[in-house]
């Protein structure tokens, strides 16, 4: 699979961009803040229907405009697929597949794959535990619609429970019958997440000794409320609890991955190097797992992902991405001497562009 065009206007500091893509890599070469990640989150929005760095739709609108517009052509399996996304201000946002408008968002989540990897990923280290469950789903919802269902209504069902505890509804059939279903669509959600868990392990710990030269070990633990048993039954038991705290204190939403260097808390114990690594080795498990559910490569999205490394892990990087495993690759840096190591060690098709102040130009 890859992006053959892509149509930009009025997203984040781009005002108006036309770039036609190589099918295996494409490099983009600027300073800090000239608009090299807006490009590849325009790349993401498409994918995934929602921007990777600003999950708030209007906000990324390009400052004094009133919409914006992205349209990408691409090629999946050999069959050409046009998809295009759009907000004005005050409307809902507008996504359509072939020129037809999705009934739901949910039903393109899957059909294009992708994954980026930028220095916003730090979160899932030094973050709480939401953005590492927001992860896992992630992955998960592109290749299992079902899971994404699944998700979506105990989203609901949670938010329903909550409601009702605030305002300290003494309903109890109608809590037995909201605990009923939230413990049913708990046990698929917690099914989905642990067989992802189980496959991405040794995947994601390859990748870390590759790059690494396997001079430490890691490793990633998944903690959840259901393991303990029925989650309709525990929440039944915790419900005079959670009425005095105002909010629902067991269920998937409360699930946990750990990470661990070398046996200890990964957050605690790493240099910036080795979490680094740490998270590039995980976002490549990620293109994995994607590939071998959805039988097409992923577009990969590399974000300034040298910055911090050390010129060895550079280089084992370097070498990975430029194996036949991976498909087309869309890389920023400020550092041209990084993108020539890469360009040089690929041997294969590449395109070069500029990008300064929003403005986007193919170099020779």
């Amino acid at each position: 699979m890859y992006l053959d065009t892509i149509s930009i206007l009025n997203y984040k500091n781009i005002a108006s961009a036309d770039m036609a893509f190589s099918p295996r890599l494409n490099c983009f070469i600027g300073d800090n803040g000239a608009g090299k990640t807006n490009i590849l989150d325009a790349v993401y929005f498409l994918c995934c229907c929602k921007s990777r760095t600003n999950p708030t739709d209007r906000d990324n609108i390009r400052h004094d405009e009133e919409f914006f517009m992205l349209q990408g052509n691409f090629v999946r399996g050999g069959v050409k697929e046009q998809v295009s996304a759009g907000l004005k201000r005050g409307r809902h946002k507008s996504f359509k597949r072939n020129g037809k408008e999705y009934p739901k968002l949910q039903l393109h989540i899957g059909l294009l794959p992708a994954v980026m990897v930028s220095p916003d990923d730090i979160v899932l280290i030094n973050d709480g535990s939401d953005e590492r469950r927001k992860f896992a789903d992630g992955v998960v919802s592109q290749y299992d619609a079902r899971y994404l269902d699944s998700l979506l209504r105990y989203n609901r069902l949670l938010a329903q429970r909550n409601s009702m505890l605030k305002d300290d509804c003494r309903d109890e059939e109608l809590f037995d019958v909201c605990e009923m279903q939230m413990g049913d669509l708990a046990e698929a959600i917690f099914n989905g997440r642990r067989h992802f868990i189980e496959n991405l392990i040794p995947v994601f710990q390859h990748y870390y000794e590759a790059i690494c030269n396997g001079r430490e070990q890691v490793g990633i633990k998944y903690r959840s409320h259901i393991a303990d048993g029925p989650l309709a039954s525990q929440l039944q038991s915790v419900r005079e609890r959670d009425r005095i705290i105002g909010f629902t204190t067991k269920g998937t939403h409360k699930d946990e991955l750990e990470m661990f260097l070398d046996g200890y808390p990964l957050k605690k114990n790493s240099s910036q190097g080795q979490g680094k690594s740490f998270l590039i080795a995980l976002k490549l498990a990620q293109y994995e797992i994607l590939k071998s559910t959805a039988g097409v490569k992923p577009v990969l999205l590399l974000d300034d992902i040298f910055d911090k490394l050390d010129a060895s892990r550079v280089e084992k990087i370097i070498k990975i991405v430029s194996g036949d495993n991976f498909g087309q690759i869309f890389i920023t840096d400020t550092n041209r001497e990084h993108v020539d190591l890469l360009l040089k060690d690929s041997g294969t098709d590449y395109s070069l562009f500029k990008v300064s102040e929003g403005n986007v130009s193919k170099m020779p």
